[in-house]
């Protein structure tokens, strides 16, 4: 009776071991969650501390993402197709290949963020600050098109931080 005993306590010792600490935990901090390959359409991340984690191949089209910190996250190739990132901090984010097509961006901190072959068609861009970030010259174009306001934490125009043409 007690060897079947040990046998079923160590299979659920190790279950509760595998839940908490392998990687793609659901049940750890947001910080800590892999959101790789994940679908997120409208979820609401608003104000949650996501530094360091990865949306790679995430769709979260429609999440709300305000006033979140997603410093040093990794977003290669996800879409955040009409998603709400206004005021979020995405300083030093490694954004390779990542849609952000429609969505708002108001306020949102882009500084020194790698966002190359990244699209930006129809994103509402005002306040936004992409100082140092490296990001292909024809998105920069079309934005300088429609940059305008300057970014509250930071004050740094959109179209400075673009570096845009004098109007």
């Amino acid at each position: 009776m007690k060897p079947k005993f040990l046998g079923i306590l160590a299979l659920i010792l190790w279950i509760s071991w595998a839940v908490l600490f392998l990687p793609g935990s659901a049940i750890a901090l947001d910080k800590n969650v892999n959101y790789t390959l994940t679908e997120l359409h409208y979820r609401d991340f608003s104000g949650k501390d996501l530094e360091g984690t990865s949306f790679a191949g995430a769709d979260a089209r429609g999440a709300n993402f305000q006033n979140a910190n997603l410093a040093r996250t990794i977003l290669t190739k996800a879409a955040f197709f009409k998603a709400d990132l206004t005021g979020a901090d995405l300083t030093e984010t490694f954004a390779d290949r990542v849609i952000f097509d429609a969505a708002n961006l108001t306020d949102t901190i882009f500084t020194d963020a790698m966002l190359s072959r990244t699209r930006f068609f129809d994103a509402i861009i005002t306040g936004a600050d992409f100082s140092g970030a490296i990001i292909d010259r024809y998105q920069v174009k079309l934005m300088c098109d429609r940059a305008e306001g300057v970014n509250p934490v930071t004050g740094i125009s959109t179209r400075d931080s673009l570096g845009c043409p004098p109007e």
